[in-house]
């Protein structure tokens, strides 16, 4: 409810009734029955308490209450989470995987010969060519799952 959000945004920002009245322009008679539910301050007053708490009027009218003051919640939305140890080294699989499928890609096209030998030295029913393909793509994938994994 407003009323109730108005009081929590008050008190979380230290200040009293007479200290938010004056910053906002009006009595403190008229703080205390907007937080007792007695009457609901007019859209200029609505847009007056939004400024004074640095929130949009949606969230002080709507059903989510603000965790912090003075908008840092939503700065702390706004900024990009820091880059863990296990997204840096996905990052880093995954522009390896890259790489080194285009590299091979490239080695394909200029030197078939060479890929041709690797293909004949292999062992495994499976093509060295497709082994190789295998790899790097796993490799990228493992890269994708560090980056994107959630704690």
């Amino acid at each position: 409810m407003l009323s109730e959000k108005i009081y929590t945004l008050r008190r979380k920002s230290g200040l009293s009734q007479e200290q938010l009245a004056e910053k906002i322009g009006v009595s403190r008679q008229a703080i205390s029955k907007w937080e007792g539910g007695l009457s609901t301050p007019e859209l200029d007053k609505l847009k007056a308490l939004s400024d004074c708490f640095h929130i949009t009027i949606d969230e002080l009218t709507g059903n989510q209450i603000t965790g912090e003051p003075n908008g840092a919640a939503k700065q702390e939305e706004n900024q990009a989470p820091p880059k863990t140890g296990e997204s840096r080294i996905g990052i880093c699989l995954c522009l390896l995987g890259a790489v080194c499928l285009i590299l091979f890609g490239i080695l394909t096209v200029i030197r078939p010969s060479s890929v041709a030998q690797f293909n004949e030295s292999s062992m495994i029913t499976l093509n060295g060519t497709g082994i190789l393909i295998t790899l790097f793509v796993l490799l990228m994938g493992l890269g994708i799952l560090l980056i994107f994994k959630r704690k």
